[in-house]
């Protein structure tokens, strides 16, 4: 399982950006960013399980990542990938991080994310 950290790491090493925290009244959301234009390519936060329609207690991370409708389409399985919470549902996921394994999947998404939000 990786962690809002692990991706924290990552994302500083491969793309030279650091999570800013854009809303006061939601300190613990931290948005990924392009170094050059600001754009979003990534959102961590954290929010109660019955918020995504999930079955659990006290909030979890979750990632919003930017995703091609035909491949969010296959990967969206209601346990671990979802539509994007208060994205837009048909281009975007949000991935539960306590819920997702192998961490090369999620860094791969990040990845596609990053290139389509350039």
């Amino acid at each position: 399982m990786l962690t809002r950290e692990d991706i924290f790491k990552h994302v500083k090493e491969k793309y030279g950006s650091s999570p800013d925290y854009p809303w006061e009244e939601y300190p613990n959301y931290a948005s990924l960013r392009h170094t050059s234009n600001k754009k979003w390519y990534g959102l961590i936060m954290n929010v109660l399980p019955e918020k995504l329609g999930l079955e659990g207690h006290g909030e979890i991370d979750i990632l919003n990542l930017k995703c091609p409708p035909d491949i969010s389409d296959g990967l969206r399985n209601g346990e671990n990938i979802l539509p994007g919470y208060h994205m837009d549902k048909e281009h975007w996921i949000s991935i539960v991080l306590e819920r997702t394994d192998p961490e090369s999947e999620i860094y791969n998404l990040i990845e596609q994310s990053f290139h389509l939000t350039k």
